[in-house]
């Protein structure tokens, strides 16, 4: 019996020591996972933009913290940065980790600069709640991803009751300043106003992420498209910024058969050597466009043989510049008149206008002209010409009362020429030189007085005119943006072949908008084709000095001037004129106008002086179509007297 109780008793010992082994090597297992995180914790690291950032532990001499930031600046999402992971500590009072126990502290260690209610703010666990360590590490990535650190973690401290919760943080240095390097296109006192960033703040890689993006929004509108932040290095408390802007390298014209290369070349707004602009590359391609000379214009890019440079490969297909026009049309003082005529926008491929044509009917009349409309600092722009106008049926009229119809026939010659006064000037200067022979003649039944045949002198005209322009235009624009002013001096020369003496003086100012408010006013968008609707205006004031014949005076009335009134309707020393239109596309070739044009003339000579109280006006709708003769103008004009059709090409102004 005795045997067989000691042999129970060391079975039941047996399977004690079993139970007991297994207990130890839980134990030891339990004892080893629960390493303290900062014994475990790596140096921070993080990244700012998708790319890697390692800066040292704060009791550690902090080296250079570098950030490879080759993509940084083109990242579409805000930073998605990974926390680094440590084991969690966890000390004090003994508790399996499968127990859940209420918090009864949140503290943050490791802080000096970012105070702590700003770092609690994002933390989600509460106290009294029960702890959840998948919150807990929550929370720990959305204090990592404030920016301000470069590691985050969290230590649980087991109470009898409770625990608490202790956040440790490294936080990122002090920036002492910031420096750029490779920025030409703007200074860096310009960039630094960019950055949020400031010098004595901690460094934040979210701020700084938004700097960066910042800077290369302001080098994408001013059309710097293809800058970049190449690289960013913090070194100790210093933050280099390293920015790339590409160069224009070889430009290659190709394509061009007729067209001279350098008629092209001079259109160009990027030369080699220049900074890569999307803005004045997109103008180059309207300008060469616009000239009429081209069917299509693209543009290609190749890597240059230098670092960053940019080949331009620009390739064009010509198109046919010559025409052969004819023209009917209607007006009502005019009636129906038709003519024919020849021009060509390029002639000879060197980028030179000429034409030659003739219109029949009550406005008879023959040209010839040749020009060469470009100019710059050191091209010369000209014209010549000559012409035959034999205009019947005009109306005399003395104060505003019809007295009797005239004829006047003139014939004419004049060459100028003109360029800028440097190459990036708006201003720029024109000289013409002018002969005329001007026969006016009372019709058969009229009975004209002789101080009224006086006044009508024929004679030969030979004038010298200059014209001061300042072009404030868009030139990236695809439409009229901006406005001009020019001043105009007239000197009519007693002598070469000229029989009268004066000088007249005039100012004229045009001005376009675009109507951007229409868009936001209707929510409809009323652009087509790029064209929005436009506001143009144009003012004329005149003047004269000594006596100014009756053949040269100012005039008003007709399709090119004040609408609703018969051609040459005002005739004066002293003039004033303004044109209003609201431009409307409503086709990508047609378009309709509102207008309204209010003008005078005053004869000094007979008492008359400027007054604006003493204006004539007219109201009305215009039709624009774009052909390929050219842009058809159609306007229905009602006046203070009667209602008019005008019928012509181009705009008025």
């Amino acid at each position: 019996m005795y045997l067989k109780f000691f042999s129970v008793r060391l079975d039941w010992m047996l399977k004690c020591r079993k139970f007991l082994t297994l207990g130890l090597m839980a134990v030891c297992i339990f004892a080893l996972s629960g390493v303290p995180a900062s014994d475990a914790a790596e140096p921070g690291v993080g990244e700012v933009g998708g790319v890697s950032v390692v800066v040292g532990e704060p009791e550690q001499n902090r080296g250079s913290v570098e950030i490879d930031m080759e993509s940084a600046a083109d990242a579409a999402e805000p930073l998605t940065e990974q926390r680094p992971q440590t084991p969690v500590d966890r000390s004090g009072f003994e508790r399996s980790p499968l127990q859940s126990t209420p918090i009864l502290s949140i503290t943050i260690e490791g802080n000096s600069e970012v105070v702590s209610a700003h770092i609690l703010s994002v933390v989600t666990s509460q106290v009294g709640a029960p702890m959840d360590q998948n919150r807990l590490a929550h929370d720990a990535d959305a204090i990592f991803e404030l920016g301000f650190f470069s590691n985050v973690d969290y230590r649980i401290v087991d109470e009898i009751d409770g625990s608490n919760i202790i956040f440790m943080v490294t936080e990122n240095p002090t920036i002492d300043d910031i420096h750029f390097f490779g920025n030409i296109t703007y200074s860096e006192e310009k960039l630094k106003e960019i950055c949020f960033t400031k010098s004595g703040m901690i460094f934040n890689r979210v701020f700084f992420r938004n700097d960066l993006q910042r800077i290369k929004e302001k080098y994408q509108q001013d059309g710097y498209v293809m800058a970049r932040v190449s690289d960013v290095k913090i070194e100790g408390r210093i933050v280099n910024v390293y920015i790339t802007e590409p160069k224009i390298g070889e430009i290659v014209i190709q394509g061009n058969k007729r067209t001279k290369t350098y008629v092209i070349e001079r259109q160009l707004r990027l030369a080699e050597g220049d900074l890569f602009n999307s803005t004045k590359l997109r103008y180059t391609l309207n300008k060469l466009q616009g000239l009429g000379y081209f069917e299509d214009v693209n543009v290609g890019f190749e890597p240059g043989e230098e670092t960053d440079a940019i080949n331009l490969i620009l390739t064009v297909a010509e198109a046919k510049t010559a025409r052969i026009g004819i023209s009917v049309g209607y007006g009502t003082q005019s009636g129906f008149s038709g003519g024919l005529s020849y021009s060509d926008n390029n002639w000879r491929g060197r980028g030179e206008k000429v034409g030659i044509g003739f219109d029949i009917g009550d406005r008879e009349q023959y040209w010839l002209t040749l020009e060469q409309p470009y100019m710059d600092q050191k091209v010369f722009s000209w014209r010549v010409g000559a012409y035959k106008r034999m205009w019947e049926d005009l109306n005399y009229y003395k104060d505003d009362v019809f007295q009797f119809e005239y004829d006047e026939d003139r014939i004419g010659a004049y060459a100028g020429f003109g360029r800028k006064f440097s190459e990036r000037s708006k201003l720029s200067w024109f000289l013409t030189t002018e002969w005329q022979d001007i026969t006016i003649t009372a019709q058969a039944e009229a009975k004209p007085t002789p101080s009224q045949l006086e006044e009508m002198e024929s004679g030969k005209n030979f004038m010298v005119t200059g014209r001061l322009t300042r072009d404030n235009m868009d030139e990236y624009a695809a439409y009229p943006k901006g406005d001009s002013e020019s001043i105009i001096v007239e000197k009519g020369l007693n002598g070469l072949g000229g029989e009268w003496a004066y000088w007249k003086y005039w100012l004229e100012a045009r001005y376009y908008t675009p109507m951007d408010f229409l868009t936001n006013l209707f929510e409809r968008n009323f652009t087509v084709a790029e064209i929005p609707p436009i506001i143009a205006a144009r003012m004329i004031i005149g003047d004269s000095d000594g006596y100014l014949p009756w053949a040269v005076d100012y005039t008003l009335g007709g399709d090119n001037t004040l609408r609703g009134y018969e051609d040459k309707r005002f005739r004066g020393d002293q003039m004033f004129l303004l044109n209003a239109e609201l431009r409307l596309p409503v086709h990508k070739s047609a378009s309709l106008v509102f207008f309204y044009d209010v003008g005078k003339t005053w004869d000094t000579n007979n008492g008359e002086n400027f007054d604006f109280g003493d204006m004539a006006d007219a109201y009305g709708i215009g039709v624009r179509v774009r052909t390929p003769i050219g842009n058809l103008r159609l306007d229905f004009a009602q006046g203070d007297e009667e209602s008019r059709v005008h019928f012509g090409f181009g705009e008025m102004f």
